[in-house]
């Protein structure tokens, strides 16, 4: 059984390993290895993960069972939309999907700002699988962004928004 919990630094050796596995196995047929492989030494470098562990008005979580992290999650307040919080990631190892691990991640995530009224993420448009989790989790459609994560990824993304209760 897994148990989420606030992520500490002692953990991302481990997240690590599961972003590197989720990554590859779910955008190596969107993007490419060679594609992946570069996002995954940037997006998910060491420095990259303590700089989201040390984000200012963040949630980090992870899926814990006492032997492995089967999932992760990271959200933060948007520095540019008032009263909305920016789900960055939400990712279950492969092992581990279809256990309710993404829905426990998601569900303390959404206790942790209790002041927004909004949650938005960006979702890639072909992941169907993330798609369908976020619909069954109240998120609709809100629009599109060219750049994914921002910086000039040239990743096109759907742009998911959900109304929380505040």
């Amino acid at each position: 059984m897994f148990f989420v919990r606030s992520a500490s630094e002692a953990d991302l050796s481990k997240v690590q390993a599961l972003l590197a596995d989720t990554w590859r196995a779910t955008y190596t047929p969107f993007y490419g290895v060679e594609k992946v492989e570069a996002l995954i030494a940037d997006w998910h470098s060491m420095p990259s993960l303590k700089a989201r562990l040390k984000t200012p008005h963040s949630e980090y979580l992870v899926a814990d069972d006492g032997r492995r992290i089967g999932g992760m999650t990271f959200a933060s307040m948007s520095d540019t939309l008032a009263k909305t919080v920016l789900l960055h990631q939400l990712y279950v190892h492969p092992d581990c999907q279809r256990q309710g691990i993404g829905r426990d991640l998601f569900a303390e995530l959404e206790t942790c700002f209790p002041d927004v009224d909004t949650m938005r993420l960006e979702v890639e448009p072909a992941n169907a699988a993330a798609i369908d989790f976020y619909r069954a989790h109240g998120f609709e459609e809100a629009g599109t962004v060219d750049n994914c994560g921002g910086c000039g990824s040239g990743i096109p993304a759907l742009i998911m928004e959900k109304r929380l209760a505040g």
